[in-house]
């Protein structure tokens, strides 16, 4: 007698649906991202500002522990988080808000670009006041001590510095901040969104953790590259005393006497600094989406 052949129900599996980020999330994973980077970004500060090449990397590290001890690899750290809090948070809901807008959030290339490069400047702009906070605290071992200004935290140094200086010193630099803003967001984010896409659409890779390490490493390269020169003269408007210089190009002049090399001064701290940022800051983004973002039905 024929045996008959069972036939196995279908099981369908249920796709997750695609989570997406809230408005603060750029700014958190900043926030978590600078934490973990900003001995690399205090050490960039200094070896920028210094008039000739007499630090490396590693000699610039040895020289701060030396002289003010390990913690001071850590000066401004506050100010680096009020500036993720202001300008990361910024850029990141003026990208996401706009980008939503669109059917399935599909941009091109070209307006991942342009809508990265306005996000970046308002976000820059916003960020302008405890950019030049941190800026100068990272500075501040480096300066003898009578000249030290000793910022408690972010918001002493906010206040000090309008109680002294005047409102407008604020955003003393905030030009130049506003142009790396709008290029280092370029770098970041639409390029990290590109080449997500094209490793996605290849069929090798998958969203998950390497897919969004590989998506971030390009993206730290590219803004570290787009961004370097910018970087160079931003470091010096914040840092130079009233009246050095009457405009970027007066900065550029100066940097120039040096070479071309002058501008590029800092780059492999700056990379060091700026990919493994980049990085941490899209994985935690893409874990913070993953586990505690919205559904599009949902209320954000």
């Amino acid at each position: 007698m024929e045996k008959k052949e069972e036939t196995k129900p279908l099981i369908t599996v249920k796709k997750e649906p695609v989570r997406q980020e809230r408005w603060y999330f750029g700014g958190l994973a900043g926030i978590l991202a600078a934490c973990c980077t900003h001995p690399l970004d205090t050490l960039k500060v200094q070896l920028q500002t210094q008039q000739r090449a007499e630090y490396g990397l590693v000699s610039m590290a040895a020289k701060v522990i030396r002289d003010d001890g390990f913690l001071a690899l850590y000066n401004g750290l506050s100010a680096s988080c009020l500036r993720q809090a202001t300008y990361t948070t910024t850029r990141f809901a003026i990208y996401g808000s706009v980008r939503s807008l669109r059917p399935n959030s599909n941009l091109n290339f070209f307006e991942k670009i342009s809508l990265a490069a306005v996000s970046g400047a308002v976000g820059a702009f916003v960020g302008a006041p405890a950019d030049l906070v941190n800026v100068r605290m990272q500075n501040d071992p480096k300066l003898p001590k009578e000249n030290r200004r000793n910022y408690k935290h972010a918001i002493d140094g906010l206040v000090r510095i309008c109680r002294e200086e005047g409102p407008k010193k604020l955003f003393n630099g905030a030009s130049m901040a506003v142009i790396r803003g709008a290029f280092v967001t370029v770098g970041q984010i639409a390029f990290y969104e590109q080449v997500k896409q094209v490793l996605l659409a290849s069929g090798y890779f998958q969203d998950n953790i390497i897919t969004h390490f590989t998506s971030s490493f390009a993206a730290g390269a590219g803004a570290t590259l787009l961004t370097m020169p910018l970087d160079v003269m931003k470091t010096r408007l914040m840092n130079a005393p009233p009246g050095t210089y009457n405009s970027i190009l007066d900065c550029f002049k100066d940097i120039m006497k040096v070479g071309p090399a002058g501008l590029f001064k800092g780059f492999m701290p700056a990379f060091i600094r700026l990919g493994p940022h980049t990085i941490l800051m899209f994985i935690f983004l893409e874990q913070l989406k993953k586990n505690f973002g919205y559904i599009k039905t949902d209320k954000k």
